[in-house]
Order: structure tokens, then sequence, then C-alpha cells
């Protein structure tokens, strides 16, 4: 069975493993840690060919640590309770056991919780990898006995240096125009990028611009609709919308809709945004937004595209107002102060004989035909009561 470059190339020393200095450089604290020997247990949280998997094999061979390493799509409870076996049988006889698990936000919370007393006790070093956020995706036990350790998207320098390696272990000179293509079309992920090399090289025919292309096709833009990425995106083009820079909301719409992102999911923050962004500033952009919706609904993707495109554009170049946004939250905390304050009198339905006997709807004035001066709207508790930081403009 043939073996992967990427796997044969796998860096075994700090000295070849690239990217990440911020975590792993000179004078880090992950570095130093690894030197003297005294590496806790860690989540490494990051995307796809970041380095979680070959930095935490490094970390086993810096220390003379056993590595144990499981996919948590893969094993369960018994596998785990196999390595505990061996681990404890290790520290007997004076040997570190560090125990790498894959995509650990996959395993449940019983399985998470089975893990707690070998990470408590020093039984193993449990190093996680993760491409979800641990906060939602790891129980807070577990994860207040774990460092979380940020890896970020490799650079497109760090890709080169990766490629490189590659071209030599293969023998082989590309064109340094090829190489920045490869490194771009990786999307920062090491594995990635060598197998876009891989892959030209078994093709038999000569590595050029147009082969890579061919190879790829389209790039793989990393987005996941339930994950960080999809929260991460939106989050991006809302602000960017409220920064009223158009060519960057346009972008991030773009790269939504290019991923394959529900164009319903992105015609509803618009809705949002029309109000909480812009508000009173443009009592039309929520028309706006809203008909977006119901064309988007209506006619689907591909068409739709440049509907939230234009909608997109023009809520970016409106101006803004809080206000409403501000009005409801003040309010809302309130409410949530002065509890369920009775209605006036005054201002209640008198739906029934009973009801007008008990003097609802008394002394109401309607305000199109009489003047209704001094009459209060709000609960007796809050007839005087300034709300705080309130103001409608």
């Amino acid at each position: 069975m043939k073996i992967p470059l990427a796997t044969t190339l796998r860096p075994d020393n700090l000295k070849t493993f690239f990217g990440q200095e911020g975590v792993i450089g000179r004078n880090s604290w992950l570095r130093l840690a690894i030197e003297r020997d005294q590496v806790p247990s860690l989540i490494f949280w990051g995307p796809p060919g970041s380095g979680k998997t070959t930095l935490a094999f490094i970390i086993a061979k810096e220390t003379k640590a056993e590595f144990s390493s499981i996919s948590a799509t893969e094993s369960g409870k018994k596998d785990l309770k196999d390595i505990v076996d061996r681990a404890e049988a290790n520290k007997r006889l004076g040997i570190k056991t560090i125990l790498f698990i894959d995509e650990i936000h996959r395993w449940n919370k019983a399985q998470q919780d089975a893990l707690l007393p070998q990470v408590e006790n020093g039984i193993l070093i449990l190093i996680g990898a993760t491409t979800e956020n641990p906060s939602f995706s790891v129980n807070s036990a577990l994860l207040s006995r774990l460092k979380v350790v940020i890896l970020e998207t490799l650079s497109e320098a760090d890709l080169l240096k990766i490629i490189d390696r590659g071209t030599k272990a293969l023998n082989l000179k590309i064109d340094k125009k090829i190489a920045k293509l490869i490194a771009r079309l990786g999307q920062g992920d090491a594995r990635r990028s060598l197998n876009i090399l891989e892959l030209a090289v078994e093709s038999g025919k000569d590595i050029s611009v147009e082969l890579i292309k061919e190879i790829i096709n389209k790039p793989q833009l990393n987005y996941d609709k339930k994950g960080d990425e999809h929260y991460n995106i939106i989050s991006a083009l809302h602000k960017s919308m409220r920064g009223g820079d158009v060519k960057a909301s346009v972008y991030w719409t773009a790269r939504m809709i290019e991923a394959g992102e529900d164009p319903l999911f992105i015609a509803r923050r618009l809705i949002r945004f029309a109000s909480e962004d812009i508000g009173l500033a443009n009592n039309s952009a929520l028309m706006v937004a809203n008909n977006t919706y119901e064309a988007c609904r209506n006619i689907g993707l591909p068409e739709c595209s440049v509907i939230l495109a234009h909608c997109v554009m023009y809520l970016a170049k409106s101006p803004k107002s809080i206000s409403a946004y501000k009005a409801y939250n003040i309010t809302l905390e309130e409410i949530r102060e002065s509890g369920n304050l009775p209605v006036p009198i005054h201002l209640r339905n008198a739906s029934s004989k009973l009801m007008k006997e008990l003097g609802y709807g008394k002394d109401y004035k309607y305000s199109p035909e009489v003047d209704d001066s001094g009459q209060t709207y709000l609960p007796a508790g809050l007839k005087n009561k300034k709300f705080k930081n309130l103001k409608i403009k």
C-alpha cells in the first residue's frame, strides 16, 4: 500500500516543523515546556493541516514518552482502557505515556469523562486535537484540566518551505511560480499542499500552472455549516456591513455562497441587520432585506447570489442607527428588573360587562379624536422613571 507523501514527510523534530512560531518558536511557553520535559495535558485547536498531529508526535519524541494515537471517530472506551492499562504499566517503569486523540470533540460526554481520572492522576498526558471551539465541544470538567493551544492556518511562506521539502524528497525541481500557486491553493493546509504536489507528479505530465489548476479544479473553501468558520464568516459579513465596507461585505457573502451556505441563512441575517444596525436611519432597509429573503426563497441558487450581493451592498452603504436595538435591550433590562407590572386600568380592553363594571378602559382618551396629553401608557411603577441611556433618534 502506497504511503502518501504528507505521511512520509511528517516532521519528527522541531527543526523540520514549519510554522506556528507563536506556539513553538524560541522562548515560547510550549517550547520551554518541551525542553524542560514539563508538558501538561493539552488541547490543540486549529484548522486541518496546521500540524496538530505532527506536533503531538514531536512532543512525545522530544520528551521520550510512549506515543499512543487514536481517532475519536473510530474508537471508544475499550480502546481507552487498553491504553490506560499500558500507561499504568509504563508509569511503574518510570515511562511517560502521551495519548493523542484526534477529533476529540466527536467523543460524547461519557467518553470524555472517562479521561478525567487518568489526566487528574497523571497516568497519562492527554493531547487532544480539534477543529471546533473547545469551549463548546469539550466537557468543561475535562477542559479545566487541559491547556488550550491555538494553532493558526499556515502562512504561504510556511507552505513554500514544506513544498520545497517535498520536491527535494521527490528529487524534483519546479518553477517558483508553480510552487507559489500550490501554496496558495493549499489554503493554509500542509497536507493539502503536499497532496497537490504528489498528484502532479503522479500525472506523468510536465508540471505546469495549467496542470495544477486542472488537479484542483476549484479551491476547497474551508467552511463548516455547523462549525466555527460558519459563525466566523457570518460575523465578518455583519461587521463589514456595519463598517460600510462594500467590497468586504460582498467578499464574505461570496465566500459563504461558494462554500455551499444556505442563501436563506444569509438573507435572515440581512433582515436582522436591517433593524439592528440601520433601523430608523433608513426604514426602507428592512423592506429591502425582507424582499431579498422572499426573492431568494422563490428562485434559489445560483440566481439569487446576485440578489444577495445587491442587498448586502445596499445595507453596507446605508446610514446606520442602533436606536431600535438599544431601545429593546434597555427596555428588556427594565422588565427583568421590575417584573410583571400590571397594565394600567385605562389601557385594558373592556371586552365584557364585568370588565366595564371593574373600570377597564375607563377614562381612556382616544388620541385620534381627543387630546391625550397627560395620558400615561407605561405601568404605574414606571410612570416617572427614566430609562437609562434610552435615546430615540
